[in-house]
């Protein structure tokens, strides 16, 4: 613009400057500094975005599914509690119906405020860090599929970490869905899940609250494994197999990932329920639990979802 204004003062002293027509306004130049930056993005934000996602599904997987759960649970600490004697419940479907007219349709419901506490922490963490715990392992320059032992080693760690924190809820879970076998009319020892956390540590103590974590880590690390890695692994054999990725084949792989953590997982997930159940003193560790169910009740009582 000067050069202009130099070479018009030559020729024409007085003759005004015209300004240039394609001179961004300053108001434009303002807007176009101040523009609001892009959203963030990066592995921090996919990871928090997984961790949200893995907690919100599990904790509508719970909602869903925590009748059986109930079921299974009295199931499994029902040969503790009523050796030698006719059983209460046989079979799932059995004892949901015996739970609902004994203690109302709600009572399949009990232990879903923990239930969604334990989803909220377990369930984001053990999903939410399979992916960057398998990266780790197999380090930035690996290419192609991950090995299965890999996989396995990765739902192993991931499982075990989501536990250690989230074992308090799965306490409090356990005890409340255990509840109903208390004698008709006995008042609740746990009126509500955050009663239960202070009733828990007032009678037994803080570190009461991670009792049972020694089956309990081994319990989900087990099946955290056998799910993610097998899920992981059904998928892959789907998509070279030439099944297009959606819906139905995630189903596919989900179905085949719980057949397998059930069937492996189950032994350790009795032995947990029972030492986690247990507010009396009836076992005294894992292993204790694990000898006098084999003695009384034989092998068979480590699949107990399954009456005889």
């Amino acid at each position: 613009i000067r050069t202009r204004a130099h070479t018009h003062t030559h020729a024409h002293p007085h003759a005004p400057v015209t300004p240039q027509k394609d001179a961004p306004r300053a108001s434009e130049r303002t807007r176009v500094v101040t523009m609001s930056p892009p959203p963030p993005s990066g592995p921090n934000n996919s990871f928090l975005k997984t961790l949200a996602c893995s907690a919100f599904s599990a904790s509508v997987a719970e909602i869903c599914t925590i009748p059986i759960d109930t079921a299974k649970v009295r199931l499994q600490l029902q040969g503790a509690a009523a050796a030698g004697a006719t059983p209460k419940y046989s079979g799932m479907v059995g004892t949901m119906v015996t739970v609902a007219k004994e203690e109302g349709l709600g009572a399949l419901w009990k232990g879903i405020t923990p239930g969604l506490h334990r989803q909220c922490l377990f369930g984001g963490l053990r999903i939410g860090l399979y992916e960057p715990v398998k990266n780790f392992y197999v380090g930035p320059d690996h290419k192609g599929d991950v090995p299965l032992h890999l996989k396995i080693a990765s739902g192993l760690t991931t499982g075990a970490l989501g536990i250690s924190i989230a074992s308090p809820t799965d306490l409090v879970k356990v005890r409340m869905q255990a509840e109903g076998k208390l004698p008709a009319g006995a008042v609740k020892k746990y009126p509500s899940a955050m009663a239960a956390y202070g009733i828990i540590v007032k009678e037994e103590g803080v570190l009461a609250l991670w009792k049972g974590i020694t089956p309990n880590i081994m319990r989900n690390a087990v099946i955290n494994a056998a799910e993610l890695a097998s899920y992981d692994q059904i998928k892959s054999g789907l998509i070279k197999g030439g099944m297009e990725e959606g819906v139905p084949m995630h189903l596919v792989a989900g179905l085949g990932a719980g057949f397998v953590a059930v069937c492996v997982g189950s032994p350790v997930d009795v032995v947990k329920s029972r030492v986690m159940g247990d507010s009396v003193g009836a076992y005294k560790g894992f292993l204790d639990c694990v000898v006098k169910t084999m003695t009384k009740e034989g092998p068979f009582a480590f699949y107990k979802v399954r009456e005889r």
